[in-house]
């Protein structure tokens, strides 16, 4: 069974180049050709491919917003991105809209095809020219998500045990930490053993760590 493909681009000759290219390949069938957002959205609606190769610049909706359209009547549907701006903010607007692969217009013919299938087949296609600025999102979210999973642990301690985290950062050994906070070194001890529960820690190390990250040490 073919791939359905549906093009919507406002450049008849790119149209034509695409249709010829991707129709050469056995596993595709190009079903329709739009020139305008509008025209994508009822041609997606009659037709139903199984991919859309989607301008992001066409008159009338934009691709974004077509892609947003699409994701909500027709959750299937595999949209993917062909344009000639290498953004990164375009890039991050097309994902959270719902495309499934993001591919320069200068890219090579296999290229396209295999961003095709990889869409088709349910992965997510980043051109190789655009993977820095995904990649960067995901470490930023990782580190707020470790930020926050930070602050959640911090909030379960108690005042003073917030103050022996601190003075152990600073380099305090047990016993000036008794002799500061005038408590028996047993209970500086069972302070460390709650911290290390807590933060889920097994070092100094790691404990001097998450007291700088949150400013315990200003």
């Amino acid at each position: 069974m073919s791939i359905r493909l549906l093009i919507a681009d406002d450049h008849g000759v790119l149209r034509a180049g695409l249709r010829a290219l991707l129709n050469a390949e056995p596993e595709f069938e190009v079903v329709g050709e739009a020139e305008t957002g509008e025209e994508a959205l009822h041609m997606a609606e009659s037709l139903r491919p199984d991919v859309v190769l989607l301008d992001v610049s066409m008159p009338g909706l934009s691709g974004i917003e077509v892609t947003r359209e699409m994701k909500a009547r027709f959750p299937d549907m595999r949209v993917l991105i062909l344009t000639v701006h290498e953004d990164e903010t375009l890039l991050r607007e097309a994902l959270r809209a719902g495309a499934a692969g993001y591919i320069v217009k200068r890219a090579m013919e296999e290229e396209l095809i295999a961003a095709i299938l990889a869409v088709w087949r349910g992965d997510l296609y980043v051109h190789p020219a655009m993977t820095r600025a995904l990649l960067q999102d995901v470490a930023e979210r990782q580190r707020e998500e470790a930020a926050s999973r930070g602050e959640n642990q911090l909030a379960q301690l108690t005042p003073r045990e917030r103050e022996v985290l601190r003075l152990i950062a600073l380099g305090y050994t047990n016993r000036q930490i008794a002799d500061k906070l005038c408590i028996s070194v047993r209970t500086v001890e069972t302070h460390r053993s709650n911290l290390t529960d807590k933060l889920g820690t097994r070092s100094r190390a790691q404990l001097v760590r998450i007291a700088r990250e949150h400013g315990l040490l200003d």
